[in-house]
């Protein structure tokens, strides 16, 4: 094993990962079974995750969990729990990808059922699901727990204001409870930018480039997020918590 085969060795450990069935959750899944790791994959399309399980055992030969679970409801949350540590025993690795960030016309356009999905898809269900499997890790010695938010939160703009403020919440979550669960469990934000997952296809610009504000003048490709989530998920990463690692191709 080379020396950075090892840094960023995941052989034995378990990693759960929301919305992993697409996106960039699958693209974090299958980086993490590549090296070495088994996977959760969670999401609300029990056939999406299926699928991505059985492309991670048949490429990688690691072990793939699939699990149907909406994050935005608390009483799926401890099914989850329970059907990882039964299935595998343990978590090493949380990874709350989960999130949605819903079109609307306008500010007044906003729902309250709009607004409470938003809000507890991309933050109540990442605080209680983080509670529940961090205890958990407490106790068993150790591990790693990355939220996945949006550069949204620091810069947000009138189309994505509920999406934003959540992820906001997400940022502060995160170092509340790397103090929480610290010294033996990590709590990093991976703060993502514009990315041209299947979501992208929602996005609609004038004419130019929207992005030639940006240092690197494009959006990021998926696999792009890849060495960030690696470097939070493993050891690369032991003297990091509480912290956020943007990757946003150097968002103004």
């Amino acid at each position: 094993m080379g020396y950075a085969d090892e840094l960023f060795d995941l052989t034995g450990k378990v990693v759960l990962i929301t919305g992993g069935s697409r996106g960039l959750g699958r693209e974090m899944a299958f980086a993490a079974a590549r090296c070495g790791a088994d996977l959760v994959i969670a999401s609300r399309n029990l056939d999406a995750c299926v699928a991505v399980a059985e492309e991670i055992t048949a490429t990688t030969g690691r072990a793939a969990l699939a699990h149907q679970v909406h994050v935005g409801r608390w009483d799926q949350l401890e099914p989850l729990v329970d059907a990882t540590y039964a299935r595998f025993g343990k978590v090493d690795v949380l990874v709350n990808n989960a999130g949605m960030s819903p079109l609307y016309e306008s500010l007044t356009s906003v729902s309250e059922q709009l607004f409470d999905a938003v809000v507890n898809l991309n933050f109540k269900g990442p605080f209680r699901l983080t509670a529940l499997i961090g205890e958990r890790m407490v106790a068993d010695g150790g591990g790693s727990i990355v939220n996945v938010s949006s550069s949204g939160s620091l810069r947000p703009d009138a189309h994505m204001l509920p999406y934003a403020a959540a992820k906001a919440g997400l940022n502060v979550l995160t170092e509340g409870f790397a103090k929480a669960f610290g010294p033996t469990v990590r709590v990093n934000t991976l703060m993502a930018g514009p990315f041209l997952t299947d979501v992208s296809k929602a996005w609609s610009f004038g004419e130019g480039n929207p992005f030639a504000h940006f240092p690197l003048q494009r959006a990021g490709d998926p696999p792009e997020i890849v060495g960030a989530a690696l470097f939070l998920m493993s050891n690369a990463s032991s003297f990091t918590t509480g912290s956020i690692l943007r990757v946003d191709g150097g968002l103004p």
